[in-house]
């Protein structure tokens, strides 16, 4: 595995997700999540990365799961991670490193509330950036999807720590960007040359938006969407369209000051998109909040919301944009219509100018629902059948059985390699 900037190269590069949500808090009426314990992936990643690279996949979005290896505050459990990098590199596959995607260790009361998560956060990532260095990791994701932390942790009280409303949302987003900032900071220091995935939602909102009762919501909405990246970036000042919201929820000229001190840039920008869930509908004299607790109609715009998304992302930030997450929930016929669509349209994008530097699909196998959390019911019954590896229920564990989508997957995955050596043979030396 090598460190070259490979974002930079003028290629498209073809990558999977394994599902990396952790929440190890419960309380009564609610499960922790831990993906990997659910799919069984603690025990199967040696195949499973194996699975990634025979699908013909150049990188892989995949996160360490903070709460176990440092199960107590500064004791390090590495056993299972230095396994697990060293499959990485014995493979030659790149990780994308997912610091955090949504869990706190247990140790940390108030999770991201806590005052210190920042720093804390901090030095956690700065030890796995350094404990890797040897085997070239050197891509890393500081917080995936940031705004969905916010707001399912500080607006919808959906995960801990539970907080709600406004006051709660700005709390959040100024504890996760400040998280952000240090965590980037903190592995840049000890790895120069790291590369850096900004991964956020792509959120879209239609309907009647300039309806009365929903316009100054549905206005917030479209600019929350960034709200995070804008912060660690240094683009929130008091022009910002949310700095009034912000300040009427507790945030001081102190806080707009830290983040114009500190900012951190993207070297890519990573969307997710699902055109089944991310485009939101709003109807006028119908309220919901948005989100698990209260969804919206949802609108599947295709790829056209798929372009839209990219080419704004690349426009705001001036950055090279990669597709980080996308799939459909459905049969497989309908997910191989997505996927040579959704690949059709980034070479498009490529071909009008849009630098995107990479496609995801998300999962690499199946997964299961968050909604599994609030639930007494089976791990089977919130299994989403999202992968290129469906999960089957057997006696000994949680088969993987291949569907023609991987097969689908490695043809665009070699096409796009075969082009690259067209272009420049010595790639293949």
């Amino acid at each position: 595995m090598t460190s070259h900037p490979w974002h930079r190269d003028g290629r498209l590069h073809f990558a999977v997700g394994v599902e990396d949500t952790f929440v190890p808090q419960s309380r009564p009426g609610e499960r922790a999540i831990d993906e990997y314990a659910l799919t069984e992936h603690y025990d199967r990643w040696h195949g499973d990365l194996a699975l990634a690279a025979g699908a013909g996949a150049e990188l892989v979005r995949w996160g360490v799961p903070w709460h176990r290896i440092e199960p107590e505050r500064g004791r390090w459990d590495w056993g299972w991670l230095d396994r697990v990098f060293d499959r990485f590199a014995q493979l030659r596959l790149r990780p994308v490193v997912d610091l955090m995607h949504y869990g706190t260790p247990l140790w940390m009361e108030g999770q991201f509330a806590h005052p210190d998560y920042p720093k804390h956060v901090a030095e956690y990532s700065a030890a796995v950036a350094e404990r890797y260095a040897h085997l070239g990791v050197a891509d890393y994701t500081p917080v995936n999807e940031p705004m969905i932390h916010a707001l399912f942790t500080g607006e919808y009280a959906y995960w801990p720590p539970y907080l709600s409303g406004p006051e709660g949302l700005s709390a959040m987003v100024g504890q996760l960007g400040r998280g952000f900032v240090l965590a980037q900071r903190a592995v840049a220091d000890v790895l120069p040359g790291a590369v850096f995935v900004h991964v956020d939602a792509g959120m879209r909102f239609t309907g009647d938006t300039d309806a009365p009762e929903h316009r100054e919501h549905a206005a917030r909405l479209k600019e929350q969407v960034f709200l995070v990246e804008d912060l660690v970036t240094g683009r929130v000042g008091d022009a910002h369209a949310l700095a009034p919201f912000l300040r009427a929820n507790g945030w001081t000229d102190a806080d707009f000051a830290w983040f114009a001190e500190a900012p951190v840039r993207p070297d890519v920008v990573g969307v997710n998109y699902y055109p089944l869930h991310s485009t939101e509908v709003f109807e006028a004299g119908v309220f919901h909040t948005g989100g698990f607790p209260d969804p919206r109609p949802v609108q599947d715009d295709g790829v056209a919301g798929l372009a839209e998304l990219l080419r704004g992302a690349a426009a705001r930030y001036g950055a090279p944009v990669m597709l980080t997450e996308t799939c459909v929930t459905g049969t497989v016929a309908a997910r191989l219509d997505w996927l040579d669509a959704s690949v059709a349209a980034l070479h498009e994008l490529r071909a009008a100018g849009t630098d995107v530097v990479g496609y995801t699909w998300w999962p690499l196998f199946d997964m299961y629902e968050w909604t599994y959390r609030h639930s007494a019911a089976p791990r089977e019954a919130h299994r989403l059948t999202m992968g290129l590896w469906e999960l089957q229920e057997r006696e000994d564990g949680l088969a993987r059985v291949r569907t023609p989508i991987a097969d689908r997957f490695r043809f665009h995955a070699d096409q796009a390699a075969a082009q690259r050596l067209q272009k420049n043979p010595n790639l293949g030396a």
